[in-house]
This record gives C-alpha cells, sequence and structure tokens, in this order.
C-alpha cells in the first residue's frame, strides 16, 4: 500500500503522515519511512546530531497499526492514543535510516484496541511498545 492508498485509511495529511508504504499479511502490518532530514521534527532535536524523537517513532508505530483497522476506519474517524507502556528506546533513527515497524493487534473491544510492536533500522531495534487506541467519532 502506497502513501495515497494509507491516506484512504488515516486522516493524517502533509508533515504527519509518516508512512511512506505498509503491507498487511496474517494480522502483522509492516510499514516504512525514510527519513529524510528535512522533516520538522528533527529542527530542534538535536542541532547538529538530528535524532528523530521517540514520540514521532511511537506515531509511526501507530499509524501502521491503523493499517490492520482499514474496516473501521471509515469516513469521519479518528484513531486518537489511549495509552503506552512498556516502550524501550534502544537505538537512534537519524536522517538517511529507512524505518520499519511491524506491529500487531492484540485484543479488541471496539472502539478500543490494544497493539504491540517494533520499529527497526537495518535488522537494528530501535523502540519496542504496548500501546492502545479507540477510533472515535460518527
Amino acid at each position: 500500500m502506497n502513501r495515497d492508498e494509507i491516506m484512504n485509511i488515516l486522516p493524517h495529511r502533509d508533515n504527519m503522515l509518516l508512512l511512506d508504504d505498509v503491507t498487511e499479511s496474517d494480522g502483522t502490518a509492516v510499514g516504512h519511512y525514510t527519513v529524510r532530514g528535512d522533516e520538522f521534527f528533527l529542527k530542534g532535536h538535536f542541532p547538529n546530531n538530528p535524532i528523530v524523537p521517540g514520540v514521532i517513532l511511537c506515531e509511526i508505530l501507530a499509524q501502521s497499526a491503523c493499517v490492520l483497522l482499514k474496516d473501521v476506519m471509515t469516513d469521519g474517524k479518528l484513531p486518537v492514543y489511549t495509552g503506552l507502556n512498556n516502550v524501550k528506546f534502544r537505538s537512534p533513527v537519524k536522517p538517511g535510516h529507512t524505518i520499519e515497524t511491524q506491529c500487531h493487534i492484540k485484543r479488541a473491544k471496539h472502539p478500543f484496541y490494544f497493539a504491540e510492536g517494533t520499529v527497526s533500522v537495518e535488522g537494528r531495534l530501535c523502540v519496542s511498545a504496548e500501546f492502545s487506541f479507540a477510533i472515535t467519532g460518527e
């Protein structure tokens, strides 16, 4: 699924759509995002040593998970974080890196969804997390 197809599921646009592509197989979403270096979140984090903020890495992970919910992410629906648990930041992500996310939904009680996943770069684990979100809207 490319960015245009992702936008049919996610409401995120412009600088906050943080996936270049995503695939789904056997209940696992695998997403990719290449850090260009000109992203808004790198401008002050940190001067002369840009590192993708952990909160942005968690956002990329959540966006990947939402692709698994394409059947409930209909018009007017918004995915909203409700929790982050057991988050571990293990290695920095820098410009030029291509992030790979892997996540799956552990359980669901609509409108709440509970997921877990990882962020890695070239097989190197950067983030692991459990997270939850709610699908809100009309």
